[in-house]
């Protein structure tokens, strides 16, 4: 009882302080806002010194119509509900890669920086196959926000990993490519709808490259794009349409 009094203090004060700053913005004074949600001049002198604990919610909803800030109100998460991370999708997608690499008897590095100083030139999963000389770069789309962009940056971390090719050993390793999207309605429908783009970043063999993420065969040359299902892990090769 007494967090649910502190609690409705904390929201009275900080609603009346938003309410006292878009006034301000509107250029409007106490009287004139009050007259717009039909209250006295006092109610809302009250409320922006933080005394609102006891205003009605349709009093709270009316103000933030006038002042063009609707009221926006929902319940948290349960007290003491793990919270998940923000890229949890993305983290799953990477597990699952990373998993694979294992299964298939390969080294597998964890956002692995091509550029030290620069931390968001890292790349999501790469895969070092000895048996058959290659860095394999594997880029987890989770979502997309600029497709072309998305392009680009893999094509700089796979120029910036030759050059960690030549220094594993002796004999320099080339650098293989592949997207491991996340297989669901919006991606699929997203790809399809650029298939010449898609085609021409990505040319090898989509089962090619299936073959190599959960077999461990040796990856194609070009770059490929799969699909991956984070709730199954199954990767599955994309058919052009």
């Amino acid at each position: 009882m007494r967090e649910a009094v502190r609690l409705n203090q904390a929201i009275a004060v900080a609603l009346g302080r938003a309410v006292k700053n878009a006034r301000l913005r509107l250029r409007l004074t106490q009287r004139a806002l009050g007259a717009r949600v039909g209250v006295h001049q006092a109610w809302i002198s009250r409320i922006e010194l933080g005394h609102g604990t006891r205003v009605p919610l349709q009093l709270w909803v009316s103000l933030g119509v006038a002042l063009g800030r609707p009221l926006a109100i929902s319940f948290t998460r349960p007290l003491g509900e793990t919270r998940e991370p923000t890229d949890a999708g993305h983290l799953a997608m990477q597990e699952r890669l990373l998993e694979l690499a294992r299964m298939t008897d390969r080294s597998a590095f964890f956002e692995l920086p091509t550029r030290p100083l620069d931390p968001s030139r890292s790349i999501d999963v790469c895969v070092r196959d000895s048996r058959h000389r290659v860095l394999v770069i594997h880029e987890a789309w989770n979502t997309f926000g600029d497709l072309g962009a998305a392009i680009r940056s893999t094509s700089r971390k796979s120029a910036e990993a030759a050059d960690l090719a030549q220094t594993i050993d002796d004999a320099p390793y080339r650098v293989a490519t592949v997207w491991v999207v996340r297989s669901n309605t919006a991606n699929r429908a997203l790809l399809a709808r650029y298939p010449g783009i898609v085609r021409a970043a990505f040319p090898a063999s989509s089962r090619a490259w299936v073959r190599a993420i959960t077999e461990g065969e040796a990856p194609p040359a070009a770059p490929g794009l799969v699909w991956l299902d984070p709730a199954t892990g199954r990767v599955s090769e994309r058919r052009a349409s």
